[in-house]
């Protein structure tokens, strides 16, 4: 065998139908499109899949049924005050990377929310993005402090705002 023999399978290869060339082809006149109507016009005539014929689209039924995602929205790790009664010494400092560290969050570059769940007796300094009113209100009761983190500009709030790089790093320097 040679290259000049070389040729695909047979049947595999399918000459094209060439649509509005003359009634000995088959498809000619009205190329296979019926006669008037939205799908004998040119290709504006129907809009794609969206198009469902003047009904309202199930792309625009959706979000009325499904609500919506909101690109602003920012997830909290949450840790309750009993958890830091039971995993901290008096008089140590709570920061995102030591709560990370005792497995009390997964990640401590995410912002951490202080809830007021349980009792705590013990004085620590808390550092965290939030604290729930009874959160803060425990801490300063056992003689700690509830200091608050500033959240770092990232994501969909970084892009939408349109920082410019200079302005975004400062913003995220600790």
């Amino acid at each position: 065998m040679k290259l000049h023999d070389l040729q695909p399978d047979p049947g595999s290869r399918k000459k094209r139908t060439r649509v509005g060339r003359g009634i000995s082809a088959g498809k000619g006149k009205t190329a296979g499109r019926g006669t008037k109507g939205a799908g004998a016009r040119g290709r504006n005539a129907r809009k794609g899949a969206y198009f469902e014929g003047g009904q309202l689209p199930l792309v625009r039924r959706l979000p009325f049924k499904r609500g919506f995602t909101n690109i602003f929205r920012i997830e909290y790790q949450e840790v309750n005050v009993d958890a830091l009664q039971e995993r901290f010494n008096p008089g140590e400092t709570v920061t995102p990377a030591r709560l990370a560290e005792r497995g009390l969050v997964r990640d401590a570059d995410k912002p951490v929310v202080i809830l007021g769940m349980g009792d705590l007796s013990k004085a620590l300094t808390v550092k965290a993005h939030r604290f729930s009113k009874s959160a803060a209100e425990k801490i300063a009761a056992a003689g700690g402090s509830a200091d608050k983190l500033e959240l770092k500009v990232v994501g969909a709030r970084a892009t939408i705002k349109l920082l410019p790089k200079a302005k975004l790093a400062e913003l995220n320097k600790e």
